[in-house]
């Protein structure tokens, strides 16, 4: 769903602008509660994660793949205004240095995909926490609906933008049933992804995941004098430090963007594929950075494809760890300032 510059006009990429902006914006005042729960080191990760993950087309049929979102996702693990500035790392370095989505549409992808993809999963994953069982487990399926939901909802979001600003006519009930259609399937996928992550990182650092955290018992600490406190999950404990796990999620990141992606499926995602069918990708216009050196995943002047895609995958972890723990650490010094 990497919308590309020209399918909307001016006024309404500026408007989706500025509602990114303004995302952004309360998001970097707003994190600093789950930064000091989830460490801005994991906030880095979780970005260079969805990177890499978003790097693997998984086909849905027909000729058409779809990659994970994972607003959901990312909400589960740090929580949803890190989530957001997460997302927007992930897109602000996929437009800038791989010319994946456009620049004057970067507004539009971090409003559909680091914003409404991240409020919507992270409702359903509390809504259905509140229903379900208190326990650690809990976050797996309640999260795995707020994925599924979130991706026709961004698709739908789609509709609702093109219908304001969209650059050729077409028939917005075509377009509508088509984009939810296709990106039913696509939820699926991003359920199924974020199922297995959220699984394997409960199973062994619940207190990694924000969501799962706040589902501890409350715990009584008795000191060496016989003095009491009670920790509850409106107060939760700071993660134990995660060196190790942290590494460890480094390595499987760079596994994913450096070798796996080199299987994703080459067909056009749903957003690509609904163009085609109905005639508005026409309008797609060349990003302003389409000569980058690493545009389209790739390391120009390598002639190896496997290589130069590998390549192109653990460059974009590394800068995407970088540009995410410096994002999370100014949303820290901009809270400590403002408190």
């Amino acid at each position: 769903m990497h919308v590309p510059d020209g399918f909307f006009d001016a006024p309404t990429s500026v408007a989706t602008g500025l509602i990114a902006a303004g995302a952004v914006g309360v998001s970097l005042q707003r994190a600093n509660r789950e930064l000091r729960e989830t460490g801005p080191a994991l906030a880095g990760l979780t970005a260079a994660f969805v990177f890499a993950v978003q790097m693997v087309n998984f086909p849905v049929g027909a000729g058409t793949s779809g990659h994970l979102l994972g607003g959901a996702l990312a909400a589960a693990l740090v929580g949803p205004w890190t989530a957001v500035l997460v997302m927007s790392t992930v897109l602000l370095v996929q437009g800038l240095l791989f010319a994946d989505g456009g620049l004057t549409a970067l507004g539009t992808n971090v409003t559909l995909m680091g914003l409404i993809t991240v409020l919507v999963g992270y409702f359903l994953t509390r809504v259905l926490l509140t229903v379900l069982p208190r326990r650690m487990g809990s976050v797996v399926p309640a999260a795995t609906v707020g994925a599924l939901v979130s991706v026709p909802v961004a698709a739908l979001a789609f509709t609702g933008l093109y219908a304001v600003g969209g650059a050729v006519d077409i028939p917005l009930g075509k377009l509508a049933t088509a984009m939810v259609g296709w990106h039913i399937l696509v939820g699926i996928g991003e359920a199924v992804i974020t199922a297995a992550v959220l699984s394997a990182v409960v199973a062994t650092r619940p207190d990694l995941v924000y969501a799962a955290r706040h589902l501890q018992q409350d715990l009584v600490l008795v000191d060496a004098d016989g003095n009491t406190s009670t920790v509850s999950p409106d107060n939760p404990i700071a993660a134990k430090p995660a060196g190790r796990s942290l590494g460890v999620g480094v390595a499987v990141t760079l596994l994913v963007a450096g070798g796996l992606s080199l299987f994703a499926s080459a067909h056009p995602d749903g957003l690509e594929f609904v163009g085609a069918k109905l005639g508005f990708d026409s309008a797609a216009e060349d990003s302003a950075v389409a000569g980058s050196p690493l545009a389209d995943y790739g390391v120009q002047g390598i002639g190896n494809a496997q290589v130069s895609g590998a390549l192109a995958g653990i460059i974009g972890v590394l800068v995407t760890i970088v540009v995410g723990l410096a994002i999370a650490k100014l949303a820290s010094l901009r809270a400590n300032k403002a408190s």
